[in-house]
Protein backbone atom coordinates (compact mmCIF):
# COMPACT_ATOMS: atom_id res chain seq x y z
CA UNK A 1 0.00 0.00 0.00
CA UNK A 2 1.49 3.51 -0.97
CA UNK A 3 1.11 6.11 1.75
CA UNK A 4 1.04 9.79 0.29
CA UNK A 5 3.22 12.18 2.58
CA UNK A 6 1.10 13.67 5.31
CA UNK A 7 1.96 16.97 4.25
CA UNK A 8 0.73 16.67 0.88
CA UNK A 9 -2.47 15.29 1.93
CA UNK A 10 -2.76 18.10 4.73
CA UNK A 11 -1.63 21.11 2.40
CA UNK A 12 -4.77 23.22 3.10
CA UNK A 13 -4.55 27.05 2.16
CA UNK A 14 -7.29 29.92 2.38
CA UNK A 15 -7.87 31.60 -1.08
CA UNK A 16 -9.24 35.29 -0.49
CA UNK A 17 -9.83 37.77 -3.47
CA UNK A 18 -9.25 41.23 -2.54
CA UNK A 19 -9.07 44.46 -5.53
CA UNK A 20 -8.26 41.65 -8.36
CA UNK A 21 -5.94 39.38 -6.28
CA UNK A 22 -6.50 36.19 -4.66
CA UNK A 23 -4.29 35.40 -1.82
CA UNK A 24 -3.49 32.50 -0.04
CA UNK A 25 -3.40 32.06 3.08
CA UNK A 26 -1.33 29.27 3.92
CA UNK A 27 -2.33 26.87 7.16
CA UNK A 28 -1.35 27.82 10.37
CA UNK A 29 1.31 26.17 12.48
CA UNK A 30 -0.25 24.00 15.32
CA UNK A 31 0.90 26.29 18.21
CA UNK A 32 -1.18 29.36 15.89
CA UNK A 33 -4.01 26.64 15.40
CA UNK A 34 -4.38 25.85 19.17
CA UNK A 35 -4.38 29.61 20.10
CA UNK A 36 -6.27 30.83 17.78
CA UNK A 37 -9.24 27.96 18.79
CA UNK A 38 -8.85 29.22 22.48
CA UNK A 39 -8.64 33.09 21.23
CA UNK A 40 -12.42 32.17 19.36
CA UNK A 41 -13.43 30.07 22.38
CA UNK A 42 -12.56 32.75 25.34
CA UNK A 43 -14.68 34.94 22.85
CA UNK A 44 -17.62 32.85 22.71
CA UNK A 45 -17.83 32.66 26.48
CA UNK A 46 -17.36 36.33 27.14
CA UNK A 47 -20.30 37.27 24.69
CA UNK A 48 -22.62 34.59 25.76
CA UNK A 49 -21.60 36.60 29.48
CA UNK A 50 -19.37 34.07 31.04
CA UNK A 51 -16.23 34.69 32.46
CA UNK A 52 -13.51 35.06 29.88
CA UNK A 53 -10.57 33.63 30.43
CA UNK A 54 -8.10 37.21 30.89
CA UNK A 55 -4.72 35.39 30.24
CA UNK A 56 -5.81 33.88 26.90
CA UNK A 57 -7.27 37.35 25.49
CA UNK A 58 -4.22 39.37 27.18
CA UNK A 59 -2.20 37.51 25.20
CA UNK A 60 -4.39 37.72 21.81
CA UNK A 61 -3.70 41.59 22.75
CA UNK A 62 -0.21 41.77 23.04
CA UNK A 63 0.44 39.45 19.74
CA UNK A 64 -0.34 40.33 16.42
CA UNK A 65 -3.50 37.69 16.09
CA UNK A 66 -4.05 39.03 12.86
CA UNK A 67 -0.37 38.14 11.21
CA UNK A 68 -0.51 35.04 12.67
CA UNK A 69 -3.50 34.18 11.27
CA UNK A 70 -2.67 35.32 7.52
CA UNK A 71 0.77 34.02 7.22
CA UNK A 72 2.93 35.24 4.38
CA UNK A 73 -1.03 37.30 2.82
CA UNK A 74 -0.30 39.49 5.91
CA UNK A 75 2.64 41.07 4.33
CA UNK A 76 1.45 40.70 0.98
CA UNK A 77 -1.68 42.32 2.13
CA UNK A 78 0.28 45.31 3.82
CA UNK A 79 2.36 45.75 0.94
CA UNK A 80 -0.47 45.80 -1.49
CA UNK A 81 -1.58 48.75 0.41
CA UNK A 82 -4.93 46.89 1.20
CA UNK A 83 -7.31 49.14 2.88
CA UNK A 84 -7.92 48.04 6.60
CA UNK A 85 -11.29 46.41 6.55
CA UNK A 86 -10.39 44.00 3.66
CA UNK A 87 -7.17 42.79 6.22
CA UNK A 88 -9.67 42.74 9.19
CA UNK A 89 -12.31 40.70 7.64
CA UNK A 90 -9.64 38.30 6.13
CA UNK A 91 -7.83 37.82 9.05
CA UNK A 92 -11.76 36.92 10.63
CA UNK A 93 -12.23 35.26 7.84
CA UNK A 94 -9.09 32.84 8.32
CA UNK A 95 -9.41 32.52 11.87
CA UNK A 96 -13.31 30.96 11.36
CA UNK A 97 -11.19 28.65 9.00
CA UNK A 98 -9.02 27.67 11.84
CA UNK A 99 -11.33 27.45 14.62
CA UNK A 100 -13.94 25.45 12.15
CA UNK A 101 -13.76 25.02 8.84
CA UNK A 102 -13.52 25.80 5.29
CA UNK A 103 -17.22 25.82 4.29
CA UNK A 104 -17.95 28.20 7.32
CA UNK A 105 -14.89 30.69 6.30
CA UNK A 106 -16.31 30.64 2.71
CA UNK A 107 -19.91 31.56 4.28
CA UNK A 108 -18.20 34.35 6.62
CA UNK A 109 -16.32 35.33 3.75
CA UNK A 110 -19.74 36.01 1.33
CA UNK A 111 -21.12 37.30 4.40
CA UNK A 112 -18.94 40.28 4.78
CA UNK A 113 -18.64 39.65 8.51
CA UNK A 114 -22.99 40.42 8.54
CA UNK A 115 -24.15 38.10 11.22
CA UNK A 116 -27.28 38.10 9.59
CA UNK A 117 -26.18 37.42 6.54
CA UNK A 118 -24.11 34.49 7.83
CA UNK A 119 -27.15 32.50 9.83
CA UNK A 120 -30.31 33.73 7.88
CA UNK A 121 -33.76 33.30 9.65
CA UNK A 122 -35.46 30.27 9.22
CA UNK A 123 -37.77 31.60 6.77
CA UNK A 124 -34.73 33.00 4.42
CA UNK A 125 -33.53 29.55 4.54
CA UNK A 126 -36.43 27.80 3.70
CA UNK A 127 -36.85 30.13 1.00
CA UNK A 128 -33.49 29.62 -0.64
CA UNK A 129 -34.05 25.90 -0.60
CA UNK A 130 -37.31 25.80 -2.06
CA UNK A 131 -38.78 24.00 0.54
CA UNK A 132 -40.90 26.55 1.86
CA UNK A 133 -44.72 25.69 1.70
CA UNK A 134 -47.70 26.92 2.93
CA UNK A 135 -49.55 23.28 3.28
CA UNK A 136 -49.22 21.94 6.54
CA UNK A 137 -47.44 18.23 6.51
CA UNK A 138 -49.78 15.57 7.64
CA UNK A 139 -48.05 15.19 11.00
CA UNK A 140 -48.10 18.65 11.68
CA UNK A 141 -50.88 19.59 14.33
CA UNK A 142 -51.41 22.57 17.20
CA UNK A 143 -51.13 20.45 19.98
CA UNK A 144 -55.42 19.70 19.83
CA UNK A 145 -57.43 16.85 18.42
CA UNK A 146 -60.90 16.88 17.33
CA UNK A 147 -61.55 13.10 18.14
CA UNK A 148 -62.87 12.92 21.49
CA UNK A 149 -60.74 11.24 24.36
CA UNK A 150 -61.22 7.89 24.93
CA UNK A 151 -63.70 6.62 27.47
CA UNK A 152 -62.28 5.20 30.52
CA UNK A 153 -62.18 1.44 30.29
CA UNK A 154 -65.00 -0.47 32.02
CA UNK A 155 -64.79 -3.19 33.90
CA UNK A 156 -62.05 -4.71 36.81
CA UNK A 157 -60.76 -1.86 38.55
CA UNK A 158 -57.72 -2.31 40.97
CA UNK A 159 -57.35 -2.38 44.53
CA UNK A 160 -55.22 -0.05 46.21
Amino acid sequence: MAFEALDELLDESLHLPIGGRVYRVPAPSAEVGLRTQAIVHAAAVAADGGRADEQILADAAERDLYADVLGSAHAEMVADGVPWPALKHSAITAMVWISQDKAAAERFWNAAGDPSRVAPNRQQRRAQSGAASSTRSRGSTSGTSTRPAPAPAKGKQRRR
